[in-house]
């Protein structure tokens, strides 16, 4: 199935000649306008305490609603990916994030609404006050402190925050050495 398969008219000028130009595009032979799809932009936060314990949340929306994630979700319009980070953060927890340092990107598929959207996910180190303690709002149907060592990997619903989990965890192993 192409990228664009679901859209069939013009979102220019509305004519239903709107064809596939190359694999990432269609292109409309009524008015030449021509959409790409590229990816949408996310984030997820790895936020550790003092303890040696990483936020998780249990996703409370489709997909994989019920199964582990890491806070975090879609950019905004006109926002950084920093910026996104930190108030989704805000959103799914409460916690107000002081420092997000940038530390990988994965592209990833997610399934919504039945359609297969590609995004670019950007995962960042987050620090909050060490006293707060999370409530889960919005996406989050909880979230809880869950000590490194002990990290299910496979209990997490997403592809990208698990091919995530493993790259952090291996350079947090790795640090410890």
């Amino acid at each position: 199935m192409h990228l664009l398969e679901k859209f069939s008219y013009c979102p220019k000028c509305g004519s239903k000649h709107f064809n596939v130009s190359t694999e990432k595009s269609k292109k409309c032979k009524n008015c030449g306008f021509e959409y790409y799809m590229n990816p949408s932009a996310a984030t997820a936060a790895f936020i550790v305490n003092g303890r040696g314990e990483l936020l998780v949340e249990r996703r409370g929306k489709e997909p994989a609603k019920g199964t582990l994630d890491l806070p975090g979700g879609f950019s905004d319009p006109g926002e950084t990916a920093e910026e996104g980070v930190m108030r989704e953060v805000k959103e799914e927890t409460g916690l107000e994030v002081t420092r997000a340092d940038y530390l990988f990107s994965l592209p990833n598929i997610y399934l919504y609404s039945g359609m297969n959207i590609h995004t670019l996910d950007f995962f960042f180190r987050c620090e909050v006050p060490s006293d707060a303690e999370p409530l889960a709002a919005d996406d989050a149907a909880e979230c809880f402190w869950m000590p490194l060592k002990d990290i299910p990997i496979e209990q997490f619903g997403l592809r990208s925050i698990r091919q995530a989990l493993y790259l952090f965890l291996e350079s947090w192993q790795q640090q410890k050495l």
